[in-house]
């Protein structure tokens, strides 16, 4: 019958009406499951391992090998550890310490870089994001050369300087991506209502700058307090950061105490990226 045939004429001519394939709803359904299962497996792949580690925190035992009840005696103990809590305040001061130098370096040179012209601009542009691509390891011998060629003694300023190298690019991409949707004509407005250029950078400027800088010195800060290679290289005797104090730990055995230093780590890394990732959302808003 006509109205049963894929073929239509149409005067002399015969034109033939595409089917659908019928099991397009099946392959569709196909798809989903399969994407939401590699989607499962590679979440429970990433954090299956920080949960285990966060329960094991809170376990009893000392062995951490088998669950034998529910106890806060790691973290007491923890709180407990002078030397760790030295190594935490170190780690604290020098994050602070490292993240105010880059936050002013790489704001200074983000606006630089944004508003001026001059020979070399694209080469300067990407020997700045150049310490993000550059693998730690690397980044952490070359310091190492460095301080040893100026003679330079290890201690805490060295390990200032090594902070701020790999700290000052990420707040300066923050404040660059901030840059590039700043509208001059807010700050001409200011100019043009009398305000000269140190009152409309303090007043127009860097408030609007500010969700950028906020977001890329709270991620150098985190950064700063998770550094573990460069730091363990440039290090002085007697100054460890708390990374740099929990690796001989764990290289004798895994005690609780140590699964409760790093649950707080953790923890405490995770608050400071939400927070910059809020500020961006601001900023981008």
């Amino acid at each position: 019958m006509a109205s049963e045939s894929p073929i239509i004429l149409l005067g002399e001519r015969a034109h033939v009406r595409p089917t659908r394939p019928q099991n397009k709803s099946a392959t569709a359904w196909i798809g989903r499951i399969s994407l939401i299962t590699i989607t499962l497996f590679m979440f429970a792949f990433l954090y299956v391992p920080i949960f285990v580690l966060i329960f094991f925190s809170f376990n009893k035992s000392r062995t951490g090998s088998q669950w034998t009840g529910f106890t806060l005696e790691w973290y007491q103990s923890m709180f407990a550890n002078e030397k760790l809590l030295a190594a935490a305040g170190y780690s604290l001061f020098l994050g602070i310490s490292a993240t105010l130098i880059s936050v002013v370096i790489a704001t200074a040179m983000a606006l630089v870089m944004e508003r001026y012209q001059f020979r070399g601009k694209g080469l300067w542009d990407g020997l700045l994001y150049m310490p993000i691509i550059i693998p730690e390891i690397v980044a952490a011998v070359s310091l190492l050369l460095f301080f040893a060629t100026v003679r330079a003694e290890r201690g805490f300023l060295t390990l200032l300087v090594a902070h701020v190298s790999f700290t000052m690019p990420f707040v300066y991409l923050n404040v660059r991506a901030r840059l590039a949707d700043f509208d001059r004509s807010i700050e001409e407005a200011a100019k043009d209502l009398g305000a000269n250029e140190v009152t409309t950078f303090r007043r127009i400027t860097l408030p609007l700058l500010m969700p950028g800088i906020m977001s890329g010195g709270l991620l150098g800060f985190t950064l700063s307090m998770d550094d573990f290679i460069i730091s363990n290289f440039v290090k002085g005797v007697g100054g460890a950061t708390l990374p740099v104090y929990v690796w001989p730990q764990l290289r004798r055995a895994v005690s609780p105490e140590i699964n409760a230093v790093s649950t707080l780590l953790l923890v405490f890394s995770i608050c400071i990226v939400v927070l910059s990732l809020v500020l961006q959302r601001r900023q981008n808003n």
